[in-house]
């Protein structure tokens, strides 16, 4: 006896949800506090991907960078983006480096994107005393620098339009919401 076909997975195509902003950045832009500020203001959902991502596997980012290394963790981070993006109609936040991966790049490219814009200053002044795995060297301030410098590119290329990210969460919401009022009109 045959078994009858798997249905598909749902995609955007199916289901007619798109999010209404995807938030990117660099660590310590703000996307997970602005974000859930936007999804309020919104009315709608709000998910972060890294956060997703734990939940999927079981396992913090750290200790996957650790035992299976960057490339691996790439892979488990852009199923988990795609599969977001496809299936969630609110706001989305994105890791810091998603953005590195070109499948998600790709799969940015019809989605209202907000590049949170931080200083090096600000932004390392956020995430300083964390667990971050890229940050584990002699000087992490500078590292913090160099990185940034080297994702801003890649940032504005994937980006509907970018919002200074240096202010409090409640002012950056603010400008998100009344650029995307711009975007829709």
């Amino acid at each position: 006896m045959t078994q009858p076909p798997t249905p598909p997975t749902p995609t955007r195509a199916t289901t007619g949800r798109r999010p209404a902003a995807v938030l990117i950045g660099f660590m310590g832009a703000g996307k997970s506090t602005v974000g859930r500020v936007l999804a309020d203001r919104l009315g709608v959902d709000f998910i972060d991907t890294d956060v997703e991502l734990v939940r999927r596997t079981g396992r913090s980012i750290p200790e996957i960078f650790e035992s299976d290394g960057v490339e691996a963790f790439r892979t488990i981070e852009e199923n988990v983006v795609t599969d977001v993006l496809d299936n969630h109609g609110g706001v989305v936040s994105l890791g810091g480096g998603a953005v590195t991966t070109p499948g998600v790049r790709e799969a940015l490219a019809d989605q209202r994107v907000v590049y949170l814009r931080v200083t090096p200053e600000r932004g390392y002044e956020r995430v300083s005393g964390t667990d971050r795995p890229l940050l584990a060297t002699a000087d992490p301030a500078a590292r913090y620098a160099e990185l940034l410098a080297g994702r801003t590119a890649v940032y504005e290329a994937v980006s509907t339009f970018d919002v200074d990210a240096d202010a409090d969460p409640d002012t950056v919401a603010d400008a998100v919401v009344v650029r995307l009022a711009r975007e829709l009109m």
